[in-house]
């Protein structure tokens, strides 16, 4: 079964769906049962069994499905949002005492949420490769925990090679997909253990959703869906899984047309006097380039430049001279985005993270790609001649 046929039609020629041409949006926080026993066979697999809206429900399993095909895992959880996915993950793995591995650079919150949980005896260590993971181990590491490409830097690492670091040390692996889509990369297919995703970025394509799903084994899965779902209330309404599911029917096509406009605007900045770096997995000249082409199938359009300035003003004003881009967080809608970290993150965590203060983030979205790049080259030529 490949991904397009996953994304436009997996489930939705069975029964219950009436011949209706978009999956029905269940709105029932509850469903009732014939009889008692009934009641409580579907209580005690509430992962699987339609009780309460809290637990799962038929259009958030359907999304659940696709996803869970999409990335080749046997199950998947939808959440709320990117971090309930996360933090809900990385609960499910630790208890008081453990040690948690942090390879690369990764998503800002997720860091948060590791240091949250040193108030309960959680410990983590950040590193660089693996060559730090073999120094920083100790006996009650339980988790490797990285994104590939990485956060705001775009570092590849070789995944295959990370996951069976992990495995051998009798760790368990996860990696946040968001930025690739298990349209570009199947990471369970290469060793992870779990792998994790924002919904609300590429999946839902549209900016007008917040979810995150978890994939991987049952084994993995299902203790999470039972306990640290449902205590953390982190659920995913029908209605968001209803756009998760339409924004599937068009990934495909979509992360294509990404990839396209990614790369014409990233090679354009690559020559250009103001820049001093882009970091894009897709150009040729990035360092993990070789191994991105041996693991993925494509790349996103998420990237970073470092212009030519350490001035916060000049930076700042590159940002204002922008018209197609708009300013803002979050990313992988039709809308071309930018952000700086320099200008809203504090010193000591941008020192921390290795962000210089030139590092702007692009998101690019699906306008013609010719457009975009004299956007950019009129705020270059404005903020940094």
């Amino acid at each position: 079964m490949d991904d397009e046929w996953i994304c436009g039609r997996l489930g939705e020629d069975e029964p219950w769906m009436l011949g209706a041409v978009n999956p029905p949006v269940f709105e029932n926080s509850l469903f009732a049962f014939a009889t008692a026993e009934e009641l409580g066979e579907a209580v005690r697999n509430e992962d699987e069994r339609y009780v309460y809206w809290r637990g799962t429900n038929p259009t958030v399993d359907l999304a659940q499905r696709k996803l869970a095909a999409l990335e080749r895992g046997e199950r998947a959880k939808c959440f709320g949002s990117g971090m309930g996915a996360i933090s809900a993950t990385i609960s499910s793995l630790v208890s008081a005492g453990d040690h948690v591995l942090v390879l690369g650079a990764v998503y800002g919150p997720t860091t948060q949420f590791l240091r949250y949980l040193e108030k309960f005896g959680v410990t983590h260590t950040h590193v660089d490769d693996l060559a730090g993971c073999d120094s920083a181990i100790r006996s009650s590491t339980r988790l490797l925990y990285f994104e590939s490409p990485s956060y705001m830097a775009y570092a590849v690492v070789d995944i295959a090679e990370v996951a069976a670091w992990a495995r051998e040390r009798g760790l368990v692996s996860v990696m946040d997909n968001t930025w690739s889509t298990p349209i570009f990369q199947k990471p369970l297919t290469m060793g992870v253990d779990l792998v994790v995703h924002s919904l609300s970025k590429y999946v839902g394509g549209h900016s007008d959703l917040v979810g995150g799903v978890v994939a991987g084994p049952s084994r993995l899965v299902r203790p999470l869906a039972l306990t640290e779902y449902q205590l953390y209330g982190a659920a995913m309404s029908p209605h968001d899984a209803a756009k998760v599911i339409k924004g599937l029917r068009t990934l495909p096509v979509r992360m294509a047309a990404h990839q396209e406009r990614g790369l014409a605007v990233a090679g354009f900045l690559e020559g250009h006097p103001a820049v001093r770096a882009v970091h894009h997995p897709g150009l040729p000249s990035h360092p993990g380039h070789a191994i991105a082409l041996r693991q993925m199938s494509g790349f996103s359009s998420l990237f970073s430049l470092v212009l030519n300035t350490e001035s916060r003003q000049e930076v700042a004003a590159f940002l204002d001279k922008l018209r197609h881009f708009r300013i803002g967080v979050s990313w992988g809608g039709f809308e071309s985005l930018v952000n700086a970290p320099a200008l809203s993150t504090e010193e000591s965590v941008r020192a921390t993270m290795g962000i210089p203060v030139g590092l702007v983030r692009l998101s690019v979205g699906l306008e013609p790609a010719d457009a975009l790049i004299k956007d950019l080259d009129h705020a270059l030529e404005a903020s940094l001649a």
